[in-house]
């Protein structure tokens, strides 16, 4: 009795904690199931015993239809087994920093609250994302910032990722506010980002918080956030705190672009990059720092670099949602390479995800 991680037509994956859902259908070949990847039920907390379909065996009829998230025709869709497993992102560089692809399974080590799990899911070909992209679009941005950023998302979006992921788009001032559904239409994107015109404060805490249950409602496997601002939060009603408690809840992973201009402005409005690296890099992402709004072309290209590079690992872990914080931690055997991957997450049903 055997299963797979199918990783058919997948780009390279990357440092984050995804609890996704797996689906079992029969194979064409052997008639027996097999497991194959749904459609990002991912969930950051409970994860269903595998044991009983061990000990039990395959089930002998069909088993009951996910028909929440199917991409797929009628007649092709999975059927769904109960089975969940706990899916890290993860991404390695070398001691220079530069990408590391193309490991196998054996060089990963997981760790669950300090005990070593065994990876049973693994691929290093690239799995589609679901990306939310937050531009800030505070007075600071107005003139040549926010020209700059239409064109580097433009790139960004439709030449650096690839044709299966998705993504949305929204705005953040003093209020964060959405701008379009999740999309992959051009004319759609390109209509929402002319139709911006800077003013207000900054709220990034409040702008990713309010952008987690739409990322929770995706349709691909990754997940992740991608800020870019110029500012310190001024305006948000929450904190940097209540942004890693969120992000615990969820299985997004979170990328930030700070444009810290040389010139001479209030301390206060200030980008903050130590904050900002915080809340990204506890989710398995990372924040860079530019010093103009010309340098978003050349982030926005590490990053997309990045999430087509990553990898993605998965467990079953032994505990079910106990609204508890679970740590994790990857390593590399046999080499120097550095991984990146959220710290942990707290186990909390599907439905309270974001909340």
């Amino acid at each position: 009795m055997s299963a797979y991680f199918s990783h058919k037509s997948r780009p390279k994956p990357k440092f984050g904690l995804e609890r996704l859902r797996w689906d079992m259908r029969p194979s064409r070949a052997s008639g027996r199931p097999e497991l194959v990847e749904g459609r990002a039920r991912s969930r950051p907390g409970l994860v269903a015993a595998i044991a009983a379909l061990l000990v039990c065996g395959w089930p002998s009829g069909p088993v009951a239809q996910d028909q929440t998230r199917s991409q797929l025709p009628r007649e092709d869709r999975p059927f769904t087994s109960g089975v969940e497993i706990t899916s890290v992102t993860a991404t390695v560089t070398d001691k220079e920093g530069h990408l590391v692809t193309g490991l196998g399974r054996d060089a990963f080590e997981v760790y669950e609250d300090g005990e070593r799990q065994t990876v049973t899911q693994f691929t290093n070909e690239r799995v589609p994302i679901g990306l939310g992209v937050l531009l800030d679009i505070s007075d600071s941005m107005f003139g040549k910032r926010i020209r700059d950023a239409r064109a580097a998302f433009d790139r960004f979006l439709f030449t650096l990722l690839d044709e299966s992921d998705e993504f949305f788009l929204a705005a953040f001032n003093h209020k964060p506010r959405p701008l379009t559904t999740w999309t992959r239409g051009h004319d759609e994107i390109a209509v929402a980002l002319d139709a911006l015109r800077p003013s207000g404060g900054t709220a990034i805490y409040d702008a990713i918080i309010d952008s987690l249950p739409l990322i929770d409602r995706r349709s691909r496997q990754r997940g992740a956030i991608l800020v870019i601002s110029d500012g310190a939060d001024t305006a948000s009603s929450s904190n940097a705190r209540d942004v890693q408690a969120a992000l615990w809840r969820s299985d997004a992973f979170v990328y930030a672009i700070a444009i810290d201009s040389p010139e001479p402005q209030a301390i206060n409005t200030r980008v903050n990059p130590q904050t900002l690296r915080e809340i990204t890099n506890e989710s398995g992402g990372r924040t860079e720092i530019v010093r103009s709004s010309a340098d978003l072309d050349e982030a926005t290209a590490r990053i997309a670099e990045e999430l087509n590079s990553q990898y993605v690992l998965g467990y079953s872990s032994s505990h079910g949602a106990d609204n508890k914080f679970h740590s994790i931690r990857v390593k590399i055997t046999g080499a120097d390479h550095r991984v990146r991957a959220r710290n942990g997450y707290i186990a909390v049903p599907l439905r309270h995800r974001s909340q």
